[in-house]
C-alpha cells in the first residue's frame, strides 16, 4: 500500500450541515432554531442563572458561612519529620527550609503530632498543635512560639445618642 491509496474509513469523515438553504432541505426557513426568542437569534445565548423574570435562586437563598478576607494559611511539619535533625539542636526556620520542609520561609508554618520524636529537640515555630508540644516535651525538648501574631483589636461600640 501507498500513500496516494490510504483512505479514510467509511463513515469518520461527514459534511457539515448547510442551514437555511431552501425548504426542500429540511432545514430551511428558520435552520431547525424553531421560530422566534432569544434562542432563535445568532450571538450571545441565556446567560447561566438567568431565569427570567424570576428572582434566581442564588439571591433567593441565604448566604451561609463566613470566609476571612486574610486568612493565615499555615505550612505544616509533621513531628516525625523532625527526626532527621540530630539530638539537642535548636530547629529554626532556616533549618527547616534547608531540610526541604517548607517551601518558603517566610509564610508561617504549624507543627502537627503525626509520628513520634526519637531525639530532645528545641522547636521554633510560630504555631503547635497542642498534641505536638506534649509530645516534643514528653521526648525532653521544648516548643517555643516565634512571630506570634498580634490580636485583632476589638471594634468600638457605637453609642447612640
Amino acid at each position: 500500500m501507498q500513500l496516494h491509496q490510504l483512505m479514510a474509513p467509511k463513515g469518520s469523515k461527514t459534511k457539515k450541515v448547510r442551514l437555511g438553504r431552501g425548504p426542500a432541505s429540511g432545514l430551511g426557513k428558520t435552520s431547525g432554531r424553531g421560530d422566534n426568542g432569544q434562542r432563535s437569534r445568532s450571538g450571545r445565548g441565556i446567560i447561566l442563572g438567568s431565569e427570567g423574570g424570576q428572582m434566581p435562586i442564588i439571591r433567593r437563598l441565604p448566604k451561609v458561612g463566613f470566609n476571612a478576607a486574610n486568612p493565615v494559611v499555615y505550612q505544616v511539619v509533621h513531628l516525625d519529620a523532625l527526626n532527621c535533625f540530630s539530638a539537642d539542636q535548636i530547629v529554626t526556620v532556616d533549618l527547616l527550609k534547608a531540610a526541604k520542609l517548607l517551601s518558603s520561609s517566610r509564610k508561617p508554618y504549624k507543627i502537627l503530632s503525626r509520628g513520634e520524636l526519637k531525639k530532645v529537640l528545641t522547636v521554633q515555630a510560630d504555631a503547635f498543635s497542642a498534641e505536638a508540644a506534649q509530645k516534643i516535651e514528653k521526648a525532653g525538648g521544648k516548643a517555643e512560639i516565634i512571630r506570634k501574631r498580634p490580636e485583632p483589636k476589638p471594634k468600638a461600640k457605637k453609642v447612640k445618642k
